[in-house]
């Protein structure tokens, strides 16, 4: 059975969300403060949480990059709930480290779906071994503990920007589509936003900094490729 974290601060919302999952048979814990679920979630190491943004004390996204920075739950699905709609707070909510980001108010039904296709999801983000490493160019990557170093000196990476990495080094030699770059890291409800995809392309060559001869080639029209010479 699946463990399930629930962080909201609104006591009628918390119980409508902990009713729908236990109904669809998983088990729940649920949280007033970010702080609250903090204390008990390396001990329970549950398999998804759902964050609200606002939270008295310690905010969801702080909290979010906290777990990011767990080794021993970094790859635990995340989902972010918030009244906040802009495309620059669903940007911030999953560069930050959200797996998927649903806006309130919002439907029961739509949110265990999502909850469903994010489990899906999870099952291929398990931790690696610990002597895996990547090498390219003057880039080393730790895939165990998401460390990665430029010329020995480490390289900071926002959570999509390593996963986009990830991906595409992963599927190298092959033109992967926006389309799937974006189902993939970003989720399937964030596909049509086509200029977080290239703002995050742009900004991972510029701290790659390969130049003009960038490991991570633009095919026009279709999507991108990523051949090491």
């Amino acid at each position: 059975m699946y463990h399930i974290y629930v962080i909201e601060d609104d006591e009628n919302i918390r119980t409508l969300i902990k009713i729908a999952l236990s109904n669809s048979g998983y088990e729940v814990s649920d949280f007033e403060t970010a702080e609250d679920a903090l204390a008990n979630i390396l001990n329970d190491k549950p398999d998804l949480a759902i964050f609200d943004v606002m939270l008295p004390q310690m905010d969801g996204l702080t909290a979010v990059k906290k777990i990011r920075q767990m080794s021993a739950i970094s790859q635990m699905s995340i989902m972010m709930l918030t009244a906040k709609d802009s495309e620059i707070d669903k940007v911030l909510g999953l560069d930050g480290g959200a797996d998927d980001y649903m806006t309130k108010p919002f439907g029961v039904l739509e949110l265990t779906a999502r909850i469903r296709s994010l489990l899906r999801r999870c099952k291929s983000k398990q931790i690696m071994s610990t002597d895996n490493i990547i090498s390219f160019n003057n880039i080393t990557i730790n895939t165990s503990i998401r460390e990665i170093k430029k010329n020995d000196v480490p390289l900071e990476l926002t959570f999509k920007e390593y996963e986009l990495l990830i991906y595409l080094i992963d599927n190298k030699n092959r033109v992967v589509s926006r389309d799937e770059l974006l189902d993939k890291i970003w989720g399937v409800n964030f596909v049509s936003e086509t200029r977080t995809l290239d703002m995050h392309i742009r900004t991972l060559r510029q701290k790659l900094d390969d130049g003009d001869h960038s490991c991570i080639k633009t095919i026009r029209g279709v999507g991108y490729r990523f051949i090491v010479e």
